[in-house]
């Protein structure tokens, strides 16, 4: 780091070894690099929040506005600037220099430099060319708290939790699958990696021919996917690693595809479903492919005795009338909404499901962000069974588009178990049906801050036998959840004994559904005979 002309402007000029332009979105041109020291100056007119490149004495300025522009780390003595051209109407973003600095120390101190200068020109509010102020505030932050984000990034920054995804092998291995057995779609493209954590998925996609993959993840796990990718390096110079969020980073390129883990409990916990729609709207080619390409949410009503009673018994402790001569009982009504106001996640047989699934379709290369935000699943279904029901099962599945193999992930009762497990929502006031009788009702997930959903589930029995067809509701029951708050019971699925209705009820088992272009085009109610999953187990390996 060279000292300034005067104190007034200590660490705030950098003498580097080189920089080298990166060809603009909308240029053919080759890059430049710069033969002699290049000065960079932090300031600019009227102390203006710019970063100046001054490659010789006569020369222009190479001006970037710190409030478009960002820094990454390509190693410990190089780094790329991107600032995206205000003036541009393109999405795509236009420029870039990739600086090499003298050592790793000055190269920490630049970093530090663009870092403060940033941060105090956001505090103070900048003005943009058209009069308006901005904070530079993200998108996510003004959806999501603070205080939700900070332990959701804390919890991904953790080697211990992204080991715990890894060695889901049904996960990972039905990733590494579809890559490599679309290795068409990657070899020569540009890659995006949507919320990287540990590079696994950017490892994969280079594995497969991928001429450079951008890996952004916002969380510290950034920096153990540096090293990661750094251990490998037949493939680390096809991998760059961007550590913020999808909503903020800039990058020096279109890509052709996206690849991402953004499913969470239930196909949409934890809301990283907008994210993964965010980066498909700012960086994925028109046309561009995204893996996974579509989620199906899938559906049925569930009779499970012992469950419900479990769930109900863990009230019983607020019965007490003399608790260290204290009488808890006023609470007791509370306590017991609160626990079947938890949506139960486990794996469960497949045998306690009353009537065939339905599934709801998200396609991932289509849908907005704002549809995300409220998601309304009206609900029919015809028991198989008699039974009582004690309230609905959920699980899901995605598939991989590719243009050599359609792969499907799914999460189904009956299928291998993964960390997702399948998940219930218990009602509090079980139904009573009749093999034959029709259940409707509503699944209504509206999102919240904290990274998640509230749940509305409504079913309802209508009336049976002789004389239905002019009747109406027969027994109605209703629950409140949060999917932020869920009861991991996450045992293996009971050897349950089947009843004398249940005899005629066997699992049917899980048949090949290849996609159907409909399924692409229309993201509305889907009905399927099985009660299981509708996918095929045989795309797991």
């Amino acid at each position: 780091m060279e000292g300034s002309l005067g104190q007034k402007h200590e660490h705030h000029e950098f003498t580097l070894v080189s920089i080298s332009k990166l060809p603009s979105s909308t240029s053919t041109s080759s890059s430049s690099t710069s033969s002699t020291p290049v000065v960079a100056r932090f300031g600019g007119e009227s102390g203006a929040a710019e970063l100046r490149f001054r490659q010789e004495a006569d020369s222009d300025d190479l001006a970037f506005d710190l409030r478009t522009s960002q820094i990454f780390r390509l190693g410990s003595v190089q780094s790329v600037c991107i600032s995206k051209d205000d003036a541009s109407k393109e999405k795509s973003h236009s420029r870039g220099v990739t600086i090499q600095f003298r050592n790793e120390d000055e190269s920490s101190a630049f970093h530090s430099a663009f870092d403060k200068r940033k941060e105090d020109d956001i505090a103070q509010g900048t003005h943009l060319p058209n009069g308006t102020i901005s904070s530079l505030k993200s998108k996510f932050d003004d959806k999501i708290e603070s205080s939700s984000a900070k332990m959701y990034f804390h919890y991904y920054g953790q080697l211990l939790h992204q080991q715990n995804m890894m060695q889901d092998y049904v996960r990972t291995g039905t990733y590494y699958a579809a890559v490599m057995e679309n290795r068409a779609d990657f070899t020569g493209r540009v890659v995006v990696d949507v919320g990287a954590g540990s590079g696994i998925l950017s490892l994969f996609a280079a594995q497969a021919g991928a001429k450079h993959v951008y890996a952004v993840e916002a969380s510290e796990m950034a920096e153990y996917a540096r090293v990661l990718i750094a251990g490998n390096p037949a493939l680390s110079q096809r991998i760059t690693v961007i550590k913020g969020k999808v909503e903020d980073v800039e990058l020096p390129e279109k890509a052709d595809i996206l690849i991402s883990e953004p499913m969470g409990t239930l196909l949409v916990n934890e809301r990283m479903l907008e994210s993964y729609v965010i980066a498909r709207d700012r960086f994925l080619h028109q046309n561009g492919k995204m893996f996974p390409t579509i989620g199906r949410i899938h559906m049925a009503p569930f009779s499970d005795e012992y469950l419900f009673v479990e769930v109900a018994n863990k009230a019983l402790f607020w019965q007490q009338q003399n608790y260290y001569g204290v009488d808890l009982t006023a609470l007791y009504g509370s306590a017991f909404q609160g626990y079947f106001s938890q949506p139960v996640v486990d794996a469960f047989d497949s045998r306690l499901l009353v009537a065939p699934s339905i599934s709801h379709v998200l396609d991932f290369t289509n849908i907005k962000e704002e549809e995300l935000y409220d998601i309304d699943i009206p609900l029919k279904f015809v028991a198989t069974v008699g039974a009582r029901v004690h309230g609905l099962a959920c699980w899901f599945d995605v598939l991989f588009n590719g243009s050599t193999v359609q792969r499907w992930l799914t999460t189904a009762p009956g299928a291998p178990t993964t960390h997702w497990y399948q998940l219930r929502c218990v009602l509090s006031q079980p139904l009573y049906v009749m093999a034959g009788q029709e259940i409707t009702g509503r699944l209504h997930m509206v999102a919240h801050s904290a990274q998640s959903y509230t749940i509305h589930l409504t079913l309802s029995a209508k009336m049976w036998g002789p004389g239905a067809e002019q009747g109406g509701i027969l027994q109605s029951s209703s629950c409140k959840l949060d999917l932020k708050e869920p009861y991991y019971r996450m045992s293996q699925p009971q050897a349950y004994p089947v009843v004398q209705d249940q005899q005629q009820h066997q699992l049917i088992p899980t048949q090949d559904l290849p996609i159907q272009p409909k399924d692409l085009e229309d993201a509305d109610l889907m009905l399927h005979a099985s009660p299981n999953s509708g996918a095929p187990l045989n795309s797991l390996i």
